[in-house]
């Protein structure tokens, strides 16, 4: 029989999914007065199309983009890799119980079972948008590679905006996935209970507001030109 779900773990998983839903949101639609860092970049992003134009040679831009991509394909490979082990964990009933002696949740393996869903969701949601982020890098560097060399040809601006604007998406998909592994790890309070999800709940969108409203690099962005 599966694990009853009280009226308090009904809360607290629907607390995740809003804070997970509202968090995104208002990272990408942030107010005009308090623009969010992901928003900021958005604008350096376009800044570095228009310079990539005149840049010569363009090998920096490629390296650049390299690194972007080698970043999301590290992230989709470690969430393949954690999303293998949840399942694992799930299907080896005898090794819950005896990771779960010393949890407050008991040591029902259906408990547990139940508990690591939600961080198998989020992992998954992760993985989808970190491999959806590395090809859209993808697009991007071949679109850079069609700007012409002649910054005076009528399509090098426009092919570089073209690039900036799937550098933009690409990057929205990637943060996405990072916020799904900030949930996940939250998700993980469910072990402990409700209140261990409330908690970590909490704790992740605490962690990423301030990141994305007050922190120092939030300010550096945000200065304005000499």
């Amino acid at each position: 029989m599966l694990y009853p779900l009280t009226l308090l773990d009904v809360v607290a998983l629907g607390t995740l999914v809003l804070a997970w839903l509202l968090s995104g949101w208002l990272t990408e639609h942030p107010p005009a007065s308090r623009p969010s860092v992901s928003v900021a970049m958005e604008g350096y992003r376009r800044e570095w199309m228009r310079t990539f134009v005149t840049r010569q040679p363009r090998i920096f831009d490629a390296t650049l983009i390299d690194s972007l991509r080698q970043s999301t394909a590290f992230f989709a490979s470690a969430s393949m890799i954690a999303i293998g082990g949840g399942i694992a964990l799930i299907g080896n009933a005898g090794m819950i119980e005896r990771l779960t002696v010393g949890l407050p949740i008991g040591t029902r393996s259906q408990e547990v079972a139940l508990h690591m869903l939600p961080v198998i969701g989020l992992l998954g949601n992760a993985l989808l948008k970190f491999v959806w982020a590395h090809r859209l890098f993808g697009y991007c560097s071949v679109l850079m590679a069609a700007v012409p060399n002649d910054p005076e040809d009528p399509l090098a601006y426009h092919r570089a905006a073209q690039a900036g604007e799937i550098n933009i998406t690409a990057a929205k998909s990637f943060n996405r996935g990072l916020r799904s592994i900030y949930f996940a790890l939250a998700a993980l309070g469910w072990l402990l209970g409700p209140w261990g999800l409330l908690v970590g709940v909490a704790l992740a969108t605490g962690v990423l507001m301030r990141r994305e409203f007050a922190s120092a690099s939030r300010l550096i962005f945000l200065q304005q030109d000499p």
